[in-house]
C-alpha cells in the first residue's frame, strides 16, 4: 500500500504495553509514569485483527515492541499468533533483553525470528545510571540466550549522544565486532523539540523513504513518530484507521507533543 508521497508503506510496528522493567534515562522519569489501564490495552485478538488487516494491505515486516514487550504477559502466545498471519517475511521484536534468557527460545519456537536489544554501553556502574534499575549482566545474559536460540541476527541498539566515537558507543561497537552482531546508533531525540536524525546502521529517521507505521498498546494507529497524528482502532474500525493513516502521513516529522516513547514504542 502506498501513502500520498507514493511511499511503499510494508511496516508496522505493534506495541504491545507501555509497561517497563527499566527506567531509561532517555525514555522514562525516575519517579515512573502513568499506566495505561487494562481495559485500555489492546488485546491479543484486537492486536491480530490489526495486524491481519495491514498484511492484506501490503504489510510484510512487522516489530513488536513496548515499553518492554517481554513484561506483557503471555507475551509467547501473541508471538505465535502473528506468526501464523500468512504473508508476514519479517516477525522481530525490539527489547532491553532482561528477561531473554527465559524467553529466548519460547520466542523463537513461537515464530520470532529476530531481535534488536538495547545496550548503550559495557560498563556496569554507566549501566545502573541510565536504567536507573538494571544489571548490565542481566542483558549480557540475555544476548547470549538470543544467540543459542538462534534469534539471528541479532541487532544492538545503542543510544549516543553526538558521536559513535564517544567512549561508550566505541565499547559496544567493538563488543559487537568480536560477537557478530550487527549494530545500530541512534542518536538521542526528543519528541517534543522534535530532534531527530537518521539511524547510523539502520534506515530509520530517513522520511523520504518512510515505510512504516505504528500501533500502540491502546490501539492508536500512528502515520509518523513526530507527530501528533492517531487514529484510534476502536473508535473508526480498522479499516478506517489504515486508511486515515495512510492518506494523512506526513512527508516528513516535525514534532508530537502529546506521546513518548515508552508508550509509541520509538
Amino acid at each position: 500500500m502506498f501513502d500520498c508521497f507514493n511511499r511503499n508503506i510494508n511496516y508496522l510496528r505493534v506495541s504491545v504495553t507501555d509497561r517497563c522493567n527499566y527506567r531509561c534515562t532517555y525514555c522514562m522519569p525516575e519517579e515512573g509514569v502513568k499506566l495505561l489501564s487494562h481495559s485500555d490495552i489492546l488485546s491479543f485478538d484486537e492486536i491480530v485483527k490489526v495486524v491481519s488487516f495491514g498484511v492484506k494491505q501490503g504489510i510484510t515486516k512487522v516489530r513488536i515492541t513496548g515499553g518492554e514487550p517481554l513484561v506483557r504477559k503471555g507475551i509467547v502466545d501473541l508471538i505465535g499468533m502473528i506468526a501464523d498471519i500468512d504473508g508476514i517475511n519479517d516477525l522481530s521484536m525490539t527489547t532491553n533483553g532482561k528477561l531473554l534468557p527465559e524467553l529466548a527460545e519460547p520466542l523463537k519456537n513461537a515464530g520470532l525470528q529476530r531481535v534488536n536489544i538495547s545496550l548503550d554501553t559495557l560498563d556496569p556502574e554507566r549501566f545502573r545510571q541510565i536504567t536507573r534499575v538494571g544489571e548490565l549482566i542481566e542483558v549480557m545474559q540475555g544476548i547470549e540466550a538470543a544467540k543459542k536460540a538462534g534469534l539471528t541476527p541479532i541487532k544492538l541498539n545503542c543510544v549516543i549522544k553526538k558521536s559513535n566515537l564517544e567512549p561508550d558507543a566505541k565499547l559496544v561497537a567493538q563488543y559487537a565486532k568480536e560477537n557478530n552482531l550487527e549494530i545500530r546508533f541512534i542518536h538521542e531525540m526528543d519528541l517534543k523539540k522534535g530532534s531527530f536524525s537518521v539511524v547510523e546502521g539502520g534506515d530509520g529517521g530517513n522520511c523520504s523513504a518512510c515505510n512504516r507505521l505504528r500501533l500502540t498498546a491502546n490501539g492508536m494507529l500512528k502515520p509518523c513518530l513526530f507527530n501528533n497524528l492517531e487514529f484510534n482502532v476502536r473508535e473508526l474500525g480498522i479499516e478506517k484507521a489504515f486508511e486515515q493513516a495512510l492518506h494523512q502521513k506526513p512527508k516528513s516529522g516535525h514534532r508530537n507533543s502529546t506521546g513518548n516513547f515508552y508508550n509509541i514504542g520509538g
